[in-house]
């Protein structure tokens, strides 16, 4: 399974089964490594309704002629939008040609900012997603702050590789995102979700630290990936 950082919260996870976007916020991205007309995959997997989540979901997937995984609220919305859309939720987990998809909890809010209308349309709740193919699982925690269910996310689960958020203000911090890491056992994590604005500045090399051996860490510049 090769996985790539594309920048922000936005990764490409390819494997034999096939190719998934996770979160693909790219135009309006200062970090994306990639243009929304450049990607290709067989299906989007949401974390939450989040502009910087969401992001070109609606332009990739009516390009690709390819469906959306999202928990049932955020579905129905992009599904007004003429996108496939396959709905889940929290704890739901369902086979699909591309791979496994489940739902985990994430501490955070979620909605479609409308600022224009000064609206913001309920988008359900905020998740992380369980990706498995090809014999490896990839856990994106989302937008989410320290929770212990992640215990027993790592307890029912191997995780492979963590796609965590460390950038602090909206989400975990280094310290926190590390003793996530070792509540889920993760056997390598990745860091996301900081950098892209100045309230989440962080300096990686905090979270190398405070993780400490527990995992590898393996710190990403956009478009760069590894193999797990």
């Amino acid at each position: 399974m090769r996985v790539t950082f594309l920048g922000h919260a936005c990764f490409e996870v390819e494997s034999e089964a096939g190719r998934v976007l996770l979160d693909p916020w790219l135009a309006g991205n200062p970090q994306a490594a990639r243009s929304p007309d450049e990607v290709q995959a067989d299906a989007i997997l949401l974390t939450h309704g989040h502009g910087d989540h969401v992001g070109d979901t609606v332009a990739i997937a009516k390009r690709l002629g390819i469906p959306v995984v999202a928990v049932y609220e955020l579905a129905t919305l992009l599904g007004w939008e003429g996108v496939e859309t396959h709905a889940m939720h929290i704890g739901g987990s369902a086979e699909y040609p591309f791979g496994r998809v489940k739902f985990t909890h994430a501490t955070h809010g979620t909605g479609m900012v409308d600022d224009e209308r000064r609206t913001i349309r309920y988008a359900g709740t905020a998740a992380g997603v369980l990706y498995s193919a090809g014999g490896k699982t990839v856990l994106h925690l989302g937008d989410t702050g320290l929770t212990s269910d992640l215990a027993l996310v790592g307890r029912r689960h191997a995780i492979d590789l963590a796609l965590v958020p460390i950038g602090d203000n909206f989400t975990m911090g280094p310290e926190d995102a590390a003793e996530a890491v070792r509540m889920l056992g993760a056997k390598r994590a990745v860091p996301c979700h900081y950098n892209t604005f100045p309230p989440i500045r962080q300096d990686p090399s905090r979270f190398v630290a405070a993780v400490a051996g527990a995992a590898e860490v393996t710190v990403l510049a956009p478009g760069e990936g590894l193999t797990i």
